[in-house]
């Protein structure tokens, strides 16, 4: 018996890695099972799920965001059951692999694309002739070998979690804080068996997809045809995410993208910075003048969902800088904006930058920075908080109306903003488990107190964001007199993820 786990974020999500191993294992497929368990279980309990089955082999999926809870995993079980052999694979573990304690407490790591690789060891284990070396590192396979996973994904999957999909692997980019700009070339899965694959997904019920490629946009060809694809077979409550190079957008995409109905593409356009010196300090190319006209382009003639991302703390950019394009991307308008941190991911090239611009990063996961030369250690933590509220009210689509009220038609949503931040935190003390109408209620506060505008003008805000929502459970200092308050009415497009969801009951 052959055993894939690994601890998924949350339940939602499925371990596409875990799936493409299970479909290559060739003869030994029916010998092969995936146990999936999330972080917020216990790992007492999820040994004894796992040895119950008596493998002979697990393979664990080691991830940034479960690496602590997997190093626990493999030290119980090699105490409660040293005969198994237990096998690493996934990004954590296939960069500066010697020197971690989970790599070392395994039997055996397999770094790389492990889709071919991993089966090759369980035979070569199972047939009593194991590899002499612990460390493995998996030939980079061709994509036509590949069986693809699809068929892995069973019902309670199609039914209740995200199915993630990829026409292509690897990055034309060499970001330095990105492990994608170590996969160079890009490389393409044949077409027609894809799009074979996602009809049958169809079929099956799959009405969300999410494409993990990195550059979706890059080859023409194949993004047309995957577009038109979608297109051909869309109907309500179709939902496709893509992740898009942001100064990419011929007119034959534009051509197709217009004719989607609002809420059915989401698009992840990764900007991270608009500052031109700190894209050439980590090796990034955009042409910004182009990025936006594509992002206006998606903003005002197509329904896209549009996320973009920013991150804080790269070598050479300031708080003022940051906030500088901040500002460039809220006035493009796209329905969110992701700030997140900067990251020391293992194997990338970022640490380069460490001694001339004084980069501390967390010896723990997720390994973000904690200080640079340019900003101070207390101005990353405002960021962080900043990034945290930006989220729950910014990015929720819950306050459009009110938190332009912030900056008005001129000012820094940035400074503002941050301003906001502060406030918020210096009264909740907490960045977490805050209720929505609490959001509101120091958004109101905040403007009032601190801004001076009148309750009267701020509570008219504040109800058209609630009532454009769909919101009926008002807080009392929010309802008119004899108002009766029933159940929230159900949000637009109510298949779509809830974010998404929010903005199409806005645009209904």
């Amino acid at each position: 018996m052959i055993l894939l786990t690994t601890l998924n974020a949350r339940y939602i999500h499925a371990a596409f890695g875990l799936r493409y191993l299970q479909a290559n294992m060739g003869e030994l497929r029916d010998q092969c099972e995936i146990h999936e368990f999330d972080i917020n279980q216990r790992p007492m309990e999820i040994v004894e799920q796992l040895v119950a089955h008596r493998p002979h082999i697990i393979g664990i999926g080691v991830y940034i965001w479960n690496v602590q809870e997997s190093f626990e995993l493999v030290s119980l079980l090699k105490r409660i059951a040293p005969e198994i052999c237990i096998v690493l694979g996934g990004p954590e573990v296939s960069h500066e692999s010697e020197g971690q304690p989970i790599v070392q407490l395994a039997d055996y790591t397999i770094t790389g694309e492990a889709d071919l690789a991993f089966a090759e060891f369980c035979r070569q284990w199972l047939n009593g002739a194991p590899p002499p070396k612990k460390l493995i590192h998996a030939t980079l396979p061709v994509l036509d070998k590949i069986v693809l996973p699809y068929d892995e994904y069973d019902d309670d999957d199609v039914a209740h979690r995200v199915v993630y999909v990829e026409a292509s692997r690897g990055c034309p980019f060499t970001c330095e804080f990105c492990l994608s700009s170590l996969d160079v070339p890009v490389r393409q899965f044949e077409l027609e068996p894809f799009l074979e694959a996602l009809d049958d997904l169809l079929k099956r019920g799959v009405r969300q997809f999410k494409f993990v490629d990195r550059t979706f946009n890059l080859n023409l060809k194949t993004s047309a045809a995957i577009l038109q694809f979608f297109l051909d077979r869309y109907e309500p409550g179709l939902f496709v995410h893509f992740e898009m190079v942001p100064d990419r957008l011929p007119d034959p995409l534009r051509e197709l993208i217009v004719k989607f109905p609002p809420g059915a593409l989401q698009f992840e356009v990764g900007i991270q910075t608009f500052n031109p010196v700190v894209a050439g300090l980590i090796s990034r190319r955009q042409n910004y003048d182009r990025l936006a006209d594509n992002l206006t382009f998606l903003r005002q003639q197509t329904g896209v969902h549009v996320h973009a991302d920013l991150i804080f703390g790269l070598p050479g950019e300031t708080l003022e800088s940051f906030g500088d394009g901040f500002d460039r991307l809220v006035r493009i308008g796209p329905q969110e904006i992701q700030v997140g941190i900067l990251k020391r991911l293992r194997g990338t090239p970022i640490v380069r930058h460490d001694a001339e611009w004084g980069m501390v990063y967390s010896d723990h996961p997720p390994y973000e920075i904690l200080r640079t030369k340019l900003v101070d250690f207390e101005s990353m933590q405002r960021i962080r908080r900043f990034a945290r509220f930006w989220d729950l009210m910014g990015n929720s689509g819950n306050f459009p109306r009110t938190l332009m009220a912030l900056w008005g038609s001129d000012g820094s949503p940035f400074r503002e903003f941050l301003a906001f931040s502060d406030w918020i935190h210096s009264t909740l003390g907490r960045t977490h488990a805050i209720p929505l109408n609490t959001l509101a209620e120091v958004l109101r506060r905040y403007l009032n107190e601190v801004r001076g505008d009148s309750l009267a003008t701020i509570d008219e805000l504040l109800r058209a964001d609630f009532d454009a929502a769909g919101r009926n459970d008002l807080p009392k200092w929010l309802r008119r007199e004899g108002e009766k308050i029933g159940a929230s009415r159900p949000l637009g497009g109510k298949l779509l993820p809830k974010r998404q969801a929010v903005r199409a009951a806005k645009s209904a």
